[in-house]
């Protein structure tokens, strides 16, 4: 069946860099956009950045804009979060979606798979 599989949540510094990645099986990887969402405690989830099926058009919160960057290699089925200069505003559970969709990605629900997330904390 369809699942994600996150990876490289960690516990970094503040202003430190981290990157998430998320394996994809059971599904044609190529025809979906993928997004990461995350949550923190108490808090809605909330969409961080998206890539489109093909990987031409990308979107990102306001909150993470010239910070994080998203990125995919569909040979390799795989998506990236790369996530730079990170304040504890960052720490939550990441979460990596896929949603079927040839057009431009966008980081608002729904999203029809989803990973379990990993763990990113920052603190010093």
């Amino acid at each position: 069946q369809a699942q994600l599989v996150e990876s490289g949540g960690a516990l970094v510094q503040p202003g430190g860099s981290l990157k998430l990645s998320c394996v994809a099986s059971g599904f044609l990887f190529h025809t979906y956009n993928i997004a990461w969402f995350r949550q923190a405690p108490d808090k809605e989830r909330e969409g961080v950045s998206c890539i489109s099926s093909g990987g031409g058009h990308t979107s990102h919160a306001d909150s993470v804009k010239g910070r994080f960057t998203i990125s995919r290699d569909n040979a390799k089925k795989t998506a990236y979060l790369h996530m730079n200069n990170l304040g504890p505003e960052d720490a939550a559970v990441y979460y990596c979606a896929a949603r079927f969709f040839l057009g431009d990605c966008t980081i608002q629900l729904p999203y029809d798979v989803w990973g379990r997330g990993t763990q990113v904390t920052v603190s010093s």
